[in-house]
């Protein structure tokens, strides 16, 4: 596993150096834009809007548009002045409770491991208190020229890094049209809703669950190097003619019951 990120965890006085590595990973099937003609790959290249000319990349710099069309310049070194100095530094700010951070804050996961031959000790005394405590730990981190919150906690052996969006960069949710309209449900629409739910729960193991679409078009895909035409698609099932809410409650509560085992009884002498 490749390491992406080095530096070290201040805990009080106590610096622990680690490694980040990428906890997760893309597995989405990419296909790529081609020349209908000739089955060739397009390619696309950097030209000036105003000029017409191509950029060579030593001629690129960055900017930012404060008005339409109009540019100020920010180069490299007043980006780096804006950095912290410890900007290979985690300072653990405080910690809280893993139930009081609502998922929509959650970006991306990163394993932390210990940096070899130093701090082992450090970092599993750091782990085992933050597994004991139930606690986990708020943390600002630069990865990449960009600061982010981050929440450290204990996973399995080790410890994940999951960096968090600022609390301005999620949206309020009073701008979502629709959902201030007051609509009031039935006491019977509620219990059937609950019951619903409950016939539903169970216990969540990530390998029950699997990308459907990415294994068929896998599946496509090598399907048409080797030559094999695809089957064609079913029609889609026809849509149920549900009357109202309640009845359509009423058939997934049906729909969702677990098929009863038939038992013969045995025959009394």
């Amino acid at each position: 596993m490749r390491t992406m990120w080095k530096g070290s965890i201040q805990f009080g006085l106590v610096y622990i150096p680690i490694k980040l590595y990428t906890a997760t990973e893309d597995k989405d099937v990419r296909l790529r834009l081609l020349h209908k003609e000739d089955m060739a790959p397009i390619s696309y290249a950097r030209t000036c809007t105003k000029c017409g000319n191509e950029i060579k990349n030593e001629d690129i710099i960055k900017g930012y548009e404060y008005a339409p069309d109009q540019f100020v310049a920010i180069s490299e070194e007043e980006l780096n002045n804006l950095q912290e100095d410890s900007d290979k530094s985690i300072e653990i700010i405080n910690f809280v409770s893993l139930s009081e951070i609502d998922p929509i804050f959650y970006e991306k996961s990163y394993f932390i491991g210990p940096d070899s031959g130093k701090g082992e000790k450090a970092y599993s005394l750091l782990r085992q208190a933050i597994n004991d405590s139930n606690k986990i730990g708020i943390a600002n981190i630069i990865i990449r020229s960009k600061q982010h919150l981050a929440a450290i906690r204990s996973f399995g052996n080790g410890m994940v890094l999951e960096t968090l969006y600022y609390p301005d960069e999620v949206r309020s949710m009073g701008e979502v049209p629709g959902v201030n309209i007051t609509v009031e449900n039935t006491k019977k629409e509620l219990n059937m809703a609950t019951q619903l739910i409950d016939q539903l729960t169970e216990v969540f193991k990530p390998e029950n669950y699997k990308d459907d679409y990415r294994i068929k078009l896998e599946q496509l895909i090598q399907d048409k190097i080797a030559g094999v035409k695809p089957e064609k698609k079913k029609g889609k099932p026809e849509e149920r003619n549900v009357v109202d809410l309640l009845s359509a409650l009423e058939a997934s509560v049906k729909e969702a019951k677990p098929k009863k085992r038939t038992t013969r009884r045995k025959k009394t002498v």
